[in-house]
């Protein structure tokens, strides 16, 4: 069971959510699985995706590659939700930490997963921390990194989307994430 731990409304009407608990058991039109450019799913968020979302998951990412090469961090790609609640997973390429220009990465994947949203007609979207995992991105600098790229992105872009869930799984990365919280809003 996902529990809601914190919530904000923008100016611009969107609401943001915190949530801990499981990505895959989330009802919203779209979750964003942390991805690597080849979508091959086989470990982390997006090997718990492919799993619970069934093979079409996979079958569809690589006919994706197939179409249209390796996955940008600016330009997510996106394939059904297969068997999970949500109607679409749209897979973001976050940076490995170490490999350079890590912001800038993690900004541009968190603002393409929100613009494939808006693109494919969603009003609700579930992210993970995305690259806070196997590629090393410090959770504190991710936070502080994710939460200003929503929100910058509602003041830039006339949206349709009106709840966003950051969905975290463990106790470590919800305090984290909250403590970022409370500094940015209080």
């Amino acid at each position: 069971m996902n529990t809601l731990v914190a919530e904000h409304t923008f100016p611009t009407g969107q609401t943001i959510q915190i949530v801990q608990g499981d990505i895959t058991a989330e009802q919203v039109d779209a979750i964003v699985n942390a991805a690597n450019e080849h979508l091959q799913h086989g470990g982390g968020v997006a090997w718990a995706i492919s799993k619970k979302g069934g093979p079409t998951i996979q079958k569809e990412s690589d006919v994706w590659i197939q179409q249209h090469g390796r996955v940008p961090h600016a330009y997510p790609a996106w394939t059904s939700g297969g068997l999970l609640p949500a109607k679409y997973v749209i897979h973001a390429v976050g940076p490995v930490w170490g490999d350079g220009d890590e912001d800038n990465k993690l900004e541009s994947a968190v603002t393409g997963s929100l613009r494939v949203a808006d693109e494919i007609k969603c009003s609700s979207i579930a992210l993970p921390a995305i690259s806070t995992g196997i590629y090393g991105f410090p959770k504190e600098r991710a936070a502080e990194i994710i939460f200003s790229a929503i929100e910058e992105y509602f003041v830039d872009h006339s949206s349709g989307l009106k709840i966003i869930k950051l969905l975290l799984f463990d106790q470590p990365t919800v305090d984290v994430f909250l403590e970022s919280w409370r500094n940015k809003w209080g």
